[in-house]
């Protein structure tokens, strides 16, 4: 099968890139021709660059023309499209459309209901645009960036494509938890467009020997929505007998450098490889999870889990699907920093931890490697393949 995969890469990059790495790297391992047609937000520079992303929020002839290329030259026999926001434009759907090509659509976030696509403002969980077809509170609150103009252009372009129903071109959209897939379909989503696929990681070898050392571990972007306050405010109550390593980077990275120069149980690790953060969740005792919004999924949750290693998390979101109170690890209240370091106290006890890890491992095995996500990937590759040859045929 010949795929083409679209992507609109991240500033600071994070986990919906490494997803798109990781489901390309699959999918040419095992033989299939995989074309990667990116763009990158660095591109973003100066007025003409943000006058240059506000329109290709709603339409972009350079991608259009990038993407009938593409179709010309690869001739797939799907797309598959990731992120589109800003730069890439939905207008590639468009011309995907016309040429007749099957379009899945990986929904990694909530941008289609949501202006920050977090449902999140002001520290807390926001719902109050999602159902509404021109969803004005995220105008009033300036939830795109903080500024009113930007959360406008953001909301009137993804009202403008359900209003013109650039969206009923995808003959599958995937949502990576059961979670995010019950909001989209909330927000207006079609129940029989929308599956489940959680996203993967790579597995190795399981030590039994591993987990022996005495420090939490977060890995993921340091940012107000990922609980960086919260996990910060634990650490300094003095309370937690365990070291912290931090593993990210982000808004936030200045108020984790002071905490770690301040507190010696606080260290900053900086952005890290791949191989670096696997070996510290194995050495881990646990991993932290702190995320305040509706996290889609928990992809450092899965990668925790593939190294036996359990995860105090906030029970919230996707997340609740992964982490099973007292089963693979422990859950507590988001945005609460004592909480969070009672939780970590469970971690003292140790009459379950090694049950515990087992039951992380055997989780990530039985859900999360990449021959069962490679078969979850290929059966809706054919079912939308299908979808449009029915299309094809009733037009």
């Amino acid at each position: 099968m010949r795929i083409l995969v679209a992507h609109n890469r991240y500033r600071f990059s994070g986990g919906e890139d490494a997803v798109v790495l990781d489901e390309v790297t699959l999918l040419r391992l095992r033989g299939h021709g995989v074309m990667l047609l990116e763009q990158d937000n660095d591109a973003i520079h100066g007025i003409r660059g943000n006058c240059a992303a506000s329109s290709s929020i709603f339409y972009s002839s350079h991608s259009k023309m990038r993407m009938k290329d593409a179709i010309h030259d690869f001739q797939p026999d799907i797309l598959h499209v990731h992120n589109l926001f800003p730069m890439l434009s939905p207008s590639i759907i468009m011309e995907a459309d016309a040429s007749g090509i099957p379009i899945v659509q990986t929904l990694h976030n909530f941008r289609m209901l949501c202006a920050n696509a977090l449902l999140y403002r002001n520290g807390a969980i926001c719902t109050d645009c999602v159902g509404k077809s021109l969803p004005v509170d995220g105008i009033v609150h300036s939830c795109y960036r903080g500024s009113r103009a930007g959360s406008a252009i953001v909301t009137a372009a993804y009202a403008f494509h359900r209003l013109i129903h650039t969206w009923d071109r995808v003959d599958l959209f995937i949502a990576v938890s059961a979670f995010e897939r019950d909001i989209l379909v909330r927000g207006g989503l079609p129940a029989e467009k929308a599956v489940v696929k959680p996203n993967f990681v790579g597995s190795d070898t399981w030590n039994v020997k591993r987990n022996a050392e005495e420090f939490a571990l977060f890995v993921g972007r340091l940012s107000p929505e990922k609980g960086i306050g919260t996990l910060l405010s634990a650490w300094n109550t003095g309370r937690i007998p365990f070291r912290l390593k931090i593993i990210g980077d982000g808004p936030m990275i200045d108020e984790v450098r002071s905490c770690a120069a301040n507190n010696p149980a606080v260290e900053y690790l900086g952005a890290q490889p791949s191989d670096a953060v696997y070996s510290e969740m194995a050495k881990a005792k646990f991993l932290v999870f702190p995320s305040e919004w509706f996290e889609t999924f928990g992809r450092t949750v899965v990668e925790a889990f593939s190294q036996g290693t359990p995860v105090l998390a906030a029970d919230l979101g996707g997340v609740r699907e992964l982490v099973e109170d007292g089963v693979t690890g422990y859950r507590f209240p988001p945005g609460d920093a004592d909480a969070l370091a009672s939780g970590a106290l469970r971690f003292t006890a140790g009459d379950d931890y090694e049950r515990m890890r087992a039951n992380c491992r055997n989780l990530f095995l039985s859900k999360f490697t990449a021959e069962i996500n490679y078969t979850l990937l290929l059966d809706i590759y054919s079912r939308a393949i299908a979808i449009r040859k029915m299309r094809c045929q009733n037009h």
